[in-house]
């Protein structure tokens, strides 16, 4: 019996993946472990038969307690952003806690092109692959590319107003859905392909904002003009908007990235890995429209 282990479980990619587990790739409940630092959150999951682990990553003793009797392990990447280098120390907790557990298989979720990427969170997921590649533990690496559900954030409101200030520039981006990210994991986890592998999951488009905002606009059956500013526009109005100043820094990084091309990848990585085609952004779109209203 091969034993798989999520972490993050209770996060909406962690469910994602074990729902795709069980029913998209037929893993026996029992096969199942689901962690999570709080693992009340995960009572629900008891009763499908699979099992529940407390996983703090910042204990790594707790840790290694956690992924003991674990032939494969997901690392799902921690939220932890306000802080800057907290992120990195808990993913080589649980690197060098599925170590020493004796772990055959990690799979990790990163981000394409972490060595070059203008985001300000890239160093953490750079530093973790380091992590991984240094640990002498088999891997597959899933650099998910940007979530086509992130616009959701932002682009309820800026269909009310009709405009969507972006610093993107001519940049493209080949958006992925989270789901289809979940999916690419539960796969590289259930059934890891040979080798040590580093894999980038896009889309099958890389778009422009003009591109975006017509899907957009198309979806949600209402216009909406891009207006292009610069990065110091865009922190002023994001700032003017509420936001915490680390989560300013990050979108006004993600667009940079996207403006200097590191975004702008197609791979046909998602298919090899599922046997299934990733999904459109228009497509997406479609089922997101009650969220795109507000």
């Amino acid at each position: 019996m091969t034993r798989l282990l999520v972490t993050g479980a209770a996060g909406q990619l962690g469910r994602a993946v074990l729902r795709h587990l069980t029913q998209t790739f037929k893993v026996a409940p029992g096969d199942i472990v689901a962690a999570s630092r709080d693992p009340q959150k995960l009572a629900g999951l008891a009763a499908e038969g699979i099992e529940t682990r407390a996983a703090d990553f910042d204990d790594e003793a707790g840790l290694v307690k956690a992924f003991t009797g674990i032939d494969r392990v997901l690392i799902i990447s921690t939220d932890e952003l306000a802080v800057p280098g907290k992120r990195l120390n808990q993913h080589r907790n649980a690197v060098a806690a599925a170590a020493k557990a004796g772990v055959k298989h990690i799979v990790y979720t990163s981000m394409p092109n972490p060595d070059k990427s203008l985001v300000t969170f890239a160093p953490d997921h750079l530093g973790t692959e380091e992590a991984i590649k240094a640990s002498g533990v088999a891997y597959t690496i899933l650099r998910n590319s940007w979530y086509s559900d992130n616009y959701l954030m932002s682009m309820p409101h800026n269909l009310q107003v009709g405009r969507w200030y972006t610093a993107m520039g001519a940049g493209k981006v080949a958006n992925i859905s989270r789901d289809d990210c979940a999916r690419a994991a539960a796969a590289a986890l259930a059934n890891p392909p040979a080798g040590n592998q580093t894999l980038t999951l896009t889309g099958p488009e890389s778009l422009s904002a003009e591109d975006i905002a017509a899907r957009v606009s198309k979806a949600a059956g209402k216009p909406l003009e891009v207006v292009h500013v610069t990065d110091e526009q865009l922190s002023h109005g994001l700032a003017g908007a509420g936001l915490p100043p680390f989560v300013v820094e990050m979108l006004v990084s993600a667009d940079a990235n996207i403006r200097a091309g590191n975004f702008d990848l197609l791979t046909d990585a998602f298919e090899k890995l599922t046997g299934a085609a990733p999904q459109p952004l228009d497509t997406y779109l479609e089922t997101q429209k009650a969220a795109l209203s507000g």
